[in-house]
């Protein structure tokens, strides 16, 4: 039987009831400069894996570093239905005073739990931040990251070697023209650290280990477009700390590592309708930024013997890199196919079992039979490689309906 949870009829009345009373003062208010629109789409996917077994959490979403050995989860070829990816939003812009800026404002949500509620089907917030003039407040896209590099593909979670990561920030934008910007913003930390072997050494056989987040992480973007397309240059720089203690009764010490990364990336406009999707991103302890990263800090040590020395702590190396072509076979069929992978350099201190490398193509057929319908059908690939060399691959066959809504104030 299922047990996983549906959303709460309390949670949709009360986001209900919120849209209705923004859309009737917004309709009160529609000679006062003021703009509001409710969009979203539901959307059902049936989930049929073929050789493959993937976490029970991650059902609904292909991700191979969640790929399962040994049978570990299970048999192969689960099917899943699904509507996670599911979404509402209400967006807007509001007046704040003759000669100045307008405010605007975005609030989304999807259905696919995460953290805590991991395998559910419970709402999850997206984007909800407010924009005036040259700042903005709230959670959206990392400035780190690239969101127009996502191809057009059915599964939810999508290519995994792309940055893709929403935050809660603050952003200031200082330069802005038509076709070129530059911001930057400090961004809420959080660290995913590996402690490896580290409780084999003597001494550190009860040691626990947790985050450090002393520091916000600094991100920057500089972006330019054209009729040709895009391209972006993201950075970041953030301190990944670390506080350890030996055993309960001792204190706890902190230690830390500097994070730092760049990605570019960009999509050039082909033929009419074409976009070819191109990305690369390179950085030490940026794994929780990307799509399907592995740890940020990690132990490493010398090796003599097999006694281990000079324990210390290491901001993991990762490299991602993502191709896709998007096709417009007529007004109303499409294709989306291409590769990505992550890379990790390991440290020598990490277990056999942490991933190494993970591979991800896929590529599908989209029908647009009416304007907001679209059916479509996918095939992915994915293989995960352990730190020890180990390895796993299989595939999966994905069907959508989506049906698009939208209105406007």
């Amino acid at each position: 039987m299922d047990t996983r949870k549906l959303p709460t009829s309390r949670g949709f009345l009360a986001v209900a009831v919120a849209a209705a009373l923004m859309a009737s003062a917004a309709t009160r208010a529609e000679d006062t400069g003021r703009s509001f629109e409710i969009y979203g789409f539901a959307q059902a996917d049936y989930i049929q894996d073929l050789d493959i077994r993937l976490d029970p959490d991650w059902d609904d979403a292909f991700r191979p570093s969640k790929i399962c050995f040994d049978g570990a989860c299970g048999e192969d070829g689960q099917a899943s239905i699904s509507v996670k990816q599911s979404r509402f939003g209400v967006k807007g812009t509001m007046p704040t005073g003759e000669g100045t800026a307008p405010l605007n404002f975005k609030f989304e949500f999807d259905l696919f739990g995460t953290g805590v509620d991991a395998g559910q089907t419970t709402m999850r917030l997206r984007h909800f931040y407010g924009e005036w003039g040259q700042v903005l407040a709230g959670q959206t896209h990392s400035l780190f990251m690239d969101i127009d590099v996502f191809p057009n593909t059915i599964d939810y979670w999508g290519p995994s070697g792309m940055v893709f990561y929403r935050n809660v920030q603050i952003r200031w934008t200082p330069y802005r023209t038509d076709h070129s910007q530059f911001a930057v913003a400090i961004e809420r930390p959080s660290n995913d650290i590996d402690a490896g072997n580290i409780r084999t050494v003597e001494g550190l056989e009860d040691v626990d280990v947790r985050n450090d987040e002393e520091l916000p992480d600094l991100t920057a973007q500089f972006r330019h477009e054209g009729d040709w397309g895009h391209v972006l240059v993201g950075g970041i720089l953030r301190k990944v700390g670390y506080e350890l203690r030996t055993d309960p009764a001792s204190r706890w010490t902190e230690g830390s590592e500097t994070g730092w990364g760049v990605n570019v990336g960009t999509v050039f406009n082909v033929l009419e309708k074409d976009a070819i999707r191109l990305q690369v991103v390179y950085g030490e302890g940026i794994a929780s930024y990307m799509n399907d990263g592995g740890m940020d800090l990690a132990p490493s040590a010398n090796w003599s013997s097999g006694i281990a020395t000079d324990l210390e702590a290491e901001a993991v190396p990762l490299t991602g890199v993502l191709a896709y072509y998007d096709h417009w076979w007529s007004a109303k069929w499409s294709s989306s196919i291409g590769y990505s992978f992550t890379s990790v350099d390991n440290t020598n201190f990490q277990d056999p079992g942490a991933f190494k490398k993970i591979d991800y193509a896929s590529g599908n057929l989209l029908y647009y039979p009416a304007d907001n319908l679209m059916f479509g059908a996918e095939l992915m690939w994915g293989q995960r490689e352990n730190n020890d060399g180990a390895s796993e691959d299989g595939m999966r066959l994905q069907f959508t309906a989506k049906y698009n809504f939208g209105f406007k104030f």
